[in-house]
C-alpha cells in the first residue's frame, strides 16, 4: 500500500476560557443532535401510526399513497442524489475554508443547484402520468388516476429534498449541526397535523372505510398536500440559521471554472453505484405494487375475504421502517465513528489495524443488532397489531413480513460496516461491482416474483431483501479477504455465537411473557386492540432486555462494555461538569479544535434499499470526535477533528478492481486551493 506523510494544519492555541467554552459548545451540539434524532424517530413512527389509522394499513388508498409519496425521494436519489453527495458536498466543504467562508462560491453553487432542481422537479411533475405508468404494474384506470393525483402533490418534494441537502451541508461546513437534526421534526409535526385533521373531519378508516370510490380532492390535500407542506417547511426552517451565518448569499451566475466537471469525473464510480442501486430498488417497488392492484380488483368483484388476505406495499414499507431501527440507532453511528480509525489505518498502509477496526466494529455493533433481530422477531405480533390501523388481519400480515426481515438485521449492519473499509481505502470501484452483483440478483428475483400468487408477492420481496443482506455480506467478505488477507473470522464468529445464545435466551423469556399476555391466542389481550398491543410491547421489551444483559454477562461478552463505554464516559463527564470544571488556570495553552467538517453518508446502495422514505440522517454531519471520545476506537483524532483527513492533499487511493488510484471525492483529493478559482476571485474582479 502507498503511504504518505502530510503536515497537518497547526492547531489554534487558546486560553483556558476559550477551551472551556469550546468544549461546552461541543457538548451542547452533541446533545442537541442526539435529542433531535430521537424525537424525529419517535414522531416518524407516530406519523406511520396515524397514517394507518387514517387510511388503513391494508387499504388500496394507503398503498397508492405510499407509492406516490416515496417517488420524490427515489427519483431525487436516482437522478441527483449521487451528484449532491459525491460532487457538490465536497465542493461546499472546500469553499467554506476560503477567506470569505465560501460566500461567493456557495452562492454560485446554490444558484446552479436551485435552477437544476426547479427544472428537474417541473419536468418530473408534468410527466407524473408517465412516471406512475413506469413505476406501477397492474393498476386499474381508477387507481392510476388516484396515483397521478397523489403524485402531482408529492413530486414537488424533489426540489425541497435537494435544497434541504445543500443547506444542511452549508450549515455543517460552518459548524452548525443542530438545525438539520431538528428540522425533520417540523416535517413530521406538519404531516401528523394533516392526518389528525383528516381523522377529525373524515373519520378513521376503522369506523369510516376510505376507498377509491369515496375518495375526493379534499382528502388528497389533507394527506398528500400536508406531506409536501411538511417537506417544504423542513427546508424553509433551515433558511433561518443559514441567514444567521451572514455569508451574504445571493443569486450569482457564471459557473465556468466551478470545478464540478472535474469532481464529477472523480466521482463516476460513486455515481454509478448509486444509480445502479436506485434503479434496482425502483424495479422491485414496481413489482410491489401488483398485490394492491389485485386486491382492488377482488374488492370490486365482491370477494372481500380474499382481498383482505393480500398484503400491499404499505405493509412492506412499515415493516421496513421497524426493521431499520436497530441499524439506524446503533450500527450507523458506530460505523461513522470507526470510519476515522479505518481511514488512518489505510493512510498508514497498516492492514492489521484496518482488520482490527473492522473486527471491533462488527463485534461491538452485533451486541445491538443481534438482540434487535430477535426482539423484532419475538415482538412482531404486538408491533403488527399496534401499526395495523385497527384491523387484526392487517396486523397479522405486517407481523409475518417483519419476522422475515428481522432475522437479517445483523447482516445488513455488518455489510454496512464492511463497506466502510472500501471507502476508507478510497476505493470507489469495488463497491460498484458489489452493487452490480446485488442489483442483478434483485432484478432477476423481482422478475420471477411477479409470477407468484398475489398474496405471496410481498412476503417474497421480504425474503429477497433478507437474502440480499446475507449475499451482500458474502460478496463483501470475498473482496475484503483479498485486501486484508483474513477477516479475524474465529473471533468474530465466537462473539456472534455467544451473543446469539444470549439473544435466543432473551427471546425465550419474551415468549413466556407474550404467552402470559395472550399474544399467541387470536382472542388474547395483545390482539384485542392497539393500546393493548402497545402495553404488551412496553411490558415484554424490558423483560427481554434484562434477560439479554444478564446472559451477556453470563457468557462473558466483553463487547457490551465496548458498546456502552463511550456513552457511559460521556455521561460521567457530563455529571462531573460544574462551575469549577475546566482547564486549570496558568496551565499550558490548550488546543481549540476547528469545527467538525461535514459529510454525507457514503452509503450509495451497497445495502439493498428497503424503504423509500426520505431519511434526513443520510445528510447529517460527521461525528463529534474528541480525544477522550476516541479511546475505545483507536488512537485520538488529529488536531483538525479527524472525521475527514486533510482534503487538499493528493489522493492516496489504493483502488480496487481494475485500475489503481481511484480517488473518492471530498477526502484527500486535490481539486485546487480554496479561494483561488481564477474565474471568480474574491472581490468580484476577474484575474487577468
Amino acid at each position: 500500500m502507498k503511504t504518505m506523510s502530510s503536515a497537518k494544519p497547526a492547531p489554534v492555541p487558546s486560553g483556558p476560557a476559550d477551551s472551556k467554552a469550546a468544549q461546552s459548545g461541543e457538548a451542547r451540539s452533541s446533545a442537541v443532535m442526539a435529542a433531535g434524532t430521537l424525537v424525529s424517530r419517535f414522531l416518524g413512527f407516530a406519523k406511520t401510526w396515524m397514517l394507518a389509522a387514517a387510511l388503513g394499513l391494508g387499504s388500496t388508498v394507503n398503498d397508492t399513497f405510499i407509492n406516490a409519496n416515496n417517488l420524490p425521494n427515489l427519483i431525487f436519489l436516482l437522478v441527483a442524489g449521487g451528484v449532491f453527495n459525491a460532487v457538490l458536498v465536497p465542493q461546499i466543504i472546500k469553499a467554506s475554508k476560503a477567506p470569505d467562508k465560501g460566500a461567493d462560491y456557495i452562492s454560485r453553487l446554490l444558484t446552479l443547484a436551485v435552477l437544476v432542481l426547479l427544472v428537474l422537479t417541473l419536468l418530473v411533475t408534468l410527466l407524473a402520468p408517465s412516471v406512475i405508468q413506469l413505476t406501477t404494474q397492474g393498476y386499474s384506470p381508477q387507481q392510476k388516476a388516484l396515483a397521478v393525483s397523489f403524485a402531482f402533490w408529492c413530486l414537488p418534494q424533489i426540489f425541497f429534498y435537494g435544497l434541504y441537502a445543500l443547506l444542511t451541508q452549508v450549515l455543517n461546513a460552518h459548524g452548525a449541526f443542530g438545525p438539520a437534526m431538528w428540522a425533520p421534526i417540523i416535517n413530521n409535526v406538519v404531516a401528523i397535523a394533516g392526518l389528525g385533521m383528516f381523522i377529525g373531519i373524515m373519520g378513521a378508516n376503522a369506523t369510516n372505510p376510505h376507498t377509491i370510490d369515496n375518495w375526493g380532492p379534499f382528502q388528497t390535500i389533507l394527506v398528500a398536500g400536508f406531506s409536501t407542506i411538511g417537506v417544504a417547511t423542513q427546508t424553509a426552517v433551515l433558511l433561518i440559521p443559514v441567514f444567521r451565518l451572514r455569508l451574504g448569499l445571493r443569486p450569482r451566475f457564471g459557473w465556468r471554472g466551478v470545478g464540478l466537471g472535474h469532481a464529477a469525473k472523480l466521482s463516476v464510480w460513486t455515481l454509478a453505484t448509486a444509480a445502479v442501486g436506485q434503479f434496482a430498488f425502483l424495479y422491485v417497488m414496481r413489482i410491489a405494487t401488483i398485490p394492491g392492484a389485485e386486491r382492488l380488483r377482488l374488492q370490486q368483484a365482491g370477494d372481500t375475504a380474499a382481498a383482505g388476505n393480500i398484503p400491499g406495499n404499505a405493509v412492506l414499507e412499515v415493516a421496513s421502517q421497524l426493521y431499520l431501527l436497530p441499524h439506524s440507532i446503533i450500527a450507523l453511528s458506530l460505523a461513522t465513528v470507526l470510519f476515522n480509525r479505518m481511514t488512518r489505518a489505510s493512510q498508514d498502509g497498516d492492514r492489521a489495524a484496518l482488520r482490527n477496526a473492522l473486527s471491533h466494529g462488527l463485534r461491538t455493533m452485533a451486541v445491538a443488532t443481534v438482540f434487535g433481530a430477535l426482539a423484532l422477531f419475538a415482538l412482531a405480533g404486538p408491533l403488527g397489531m399496534f401499526f395495523s390501523g385497527g384491523q387484526r388481519q392487517d396486523g397479522v400480515m405486517l407481523a409475518q413480513t417483519l419476522t422475515i426481515l428481522a432475522l437479517s438485521t445483523p447482516f445488513m449492519s455488518a455489510n454496512f460496516m464492511m463497506s466502510r473499509v472500501f471507502y476508507a481505502n478510497e476505493d470507489a470501484r469495488t463497491p460498484f461491482f458489489i452493487q452490480l452483483v446485488l442489483a442483478l440478483v434483485n432484478l432477476a428475483a423481482a422478475f420471477a416474483i411477479q409470477f407468484l400468487p398475489f398474496d405471496q408477492i410481498i412476503f417474497a420481496i421480504a425474503i429477497l431483501y433478507t437474502a440480499g443482506n446475507i449475499l451482500s455480506v458474502i460478496v463483501s467478505a470475498t473482496f475484503l479477504r483479498r485486501l486484508l488477507g483474513h477477516l479475524d473470522g474465529p473471533r468474530i464468529a465466537s462473539s456472534y455465537i455467544r451473543m446469539g445464545y444470549a439473544a435466543l435466551g432473551s427471546a425465550l423469556a419474551g415468549a413466556v411473557a407474550l404467552w402470559l399476555l395472550g399474544s399467541y391466542n387470536p382472542d388474547g389481550y395483545a390482539w384485542s386492540d392497539r393500546i393493548a398491543a402497545l402495553v404488551t410491547i412496553v411490558v415484554v421489551g424490558p423483560v427481554m432486555l434484562a434477560a439479554y444483559f444478564l446472559l451477556l454477562k453470563l457468557f462473558r461478552v466483553t463487547e457490551l462494555q465496548d458498546l456502552l463505554a463511550p456513552l457511559l464516559g460521556r455521561l460521567r463527564r457530563s455529571t462531573a461538569a460544574g462551575p469549577g470544571t475546566g482547564p486549570q488556570a496558568g496551565g499550558a495553552a490548550e488546543v481549540r479544535r476547528a469545527p467538525e467538517r461535514a459529510t454525507v453518508s457514503v452509503d450509495t446502495g451497497l445495502i439493498p434499499r428497503i424503504s423509500g422514505e426520505f431519511d434526513a440522517e443520510s445528510f447529517r454531519a460527521g461525528p463529534d470526535i474528541r480525544e477522550e471520545d476516541s479511546f475505545p476506537y483507536g488512537r485520538p483524532a488529529g488536531p483538525e477533528g479527524g472525521y475527514l483527513p486533510a482534503e487538499d492533499l493528493p489522493s492516496t487511493a489504493q483502488g480496487g478492481l481494475g485500475k489503481g488510484d481511484v480517488p473518492l471525492p471530498g477526502r484527500r483529493t486535490y481539486q485546487g486551493p480554496a479561494g483561488h478559482n481564477p474565474y471568480f476571485p474574491f472581490g468580484g474582479k476577474k484575474k487577468k
